[in-house]
Order: C-alpha cells, then structure tokens, then sequence
C-alpha cells in the first residue's frame, strides 16, 4: 500500500473523547503526529468528538482519509489496527436523527455520499482506520498504559502509511498488530 507524495490530498483525523480515557486514543495520536515534518498534502486534525466537523471538513476534497480511532476488535490493549473502509458499501442509515453531538465516525461515512453528492464533491477515494484496541472507556482524563504506549507506535504506522498506501487501491484489512 503507498499514498505518493504528490497523488492527492490526505486528511488524517483523530476522533475520540478525551474525558472517556482510552477513547481519547485518536486525538493523542494525530496530537503526536502534528510535531512531525509530514508531506506538504497531509492535513492533520483533531476532530474529537465533532462528527459533523469531520463530514464538513471532507467537503474541501481529499483523495485519502485517515481516521485515527480506538477501535474494539477482541485483541488485548494497545494492540493497533489498519483497517480499510469501503464508502461505496453504506448510505445514509434510515431512521437515524442527525444529531450534530453525537455523529461517530461510521454515521458520518455512511452520510458523507449524500453529503458529497449534494455538494458536488467526490468523497475520499480510500479511507482508513488506524485503530487501537482500548483497555477502558470509562469516565476519566488520561490514556491506560498500554493504549499510552501505542501511541509512539501508532505515529510511525501513519507516517508508513503515508509513504505506502495508494489511494484506490486494493481494500485490505490488517491483522493486529
């Protein structure tokens, strides 16, 4: 997999709630990831708990979107995670209210194509999750030991896949990592 440095815009977005310990996975990793020297078409963001901050942001037209994300999968924590989205596969979920404070990621990338279509702007062409498996998402301020450790680790997994991933290329999903 390879993003080229000149084939596109990538927005790398960090999603999660700080106050819910290891759900803040997301916004410390793209906050590790702004200090890096990154390619001149990389947008780094931390999207938070914004949803609709993120389908309005992807508006402006990217090629790649990176989300950053805890990600539960059954491994133990801290273990990380490259899994591809497909757009094309979801639409708009029926009967879900928009509620601007509660928008997760997969209700915005289910809405992004109608969004996208009334704007006339193509959505991503790939989107990605990096994801780490989260050892607590109860209500407290700080990442666990473990999700803390994978941070570092996490930074150098984006700044590889924005050397190595194409955009529209092959869907994979990564086995933990």
């Amino acid at each position: 997999m390879s993003i080229p440095p000149d084939d596109g815009r990538v927005l790398v977005a960090g999603i999660g709630n700080v106050f819910l310990g290891d759900d803040g996975f997301g916004v410390e990793a793209v906050r590790a990831l702004l200090g890096r020297e990154l390619p001149g078409q990389v947008e780094v963001v931390d999207i938070g708990v914004r949803g609709m901050h993120l389908a309005y942001q992807l508006l402006d037209g990217y090629d790649t979107l990176i989300l950053v994300d805890a990600t539960r999968r059954g491994e133990k924590p801290g273990t990380l995670y490259v899994i591809e989205h497909d757009l094309a596969a979801g639409d708009a979920p029926e009967g879900v209210p928009l509620d601007g404070h509660r928008m997760a990621p997969d209700a915005v990338l289910a809405l992004l194509g109608t969004l996208c279509a009334g704007t006339g702007t193509p959505p991503p062409r790939r989107t990605l999750v990096v994801g780490c498996e989260p050892a607590s998402v109860e209500e407290r301020i700080g990442l666990s030991p473990p999700v803390s450790a994978a941070v570092p680790e996490a930074v150098r997994l984006i700044e590889d896949l924005l050397r190595t991933v194409r955009p529209g290329g092959p869907a994979a999903e990564s086995p933990a990592l």
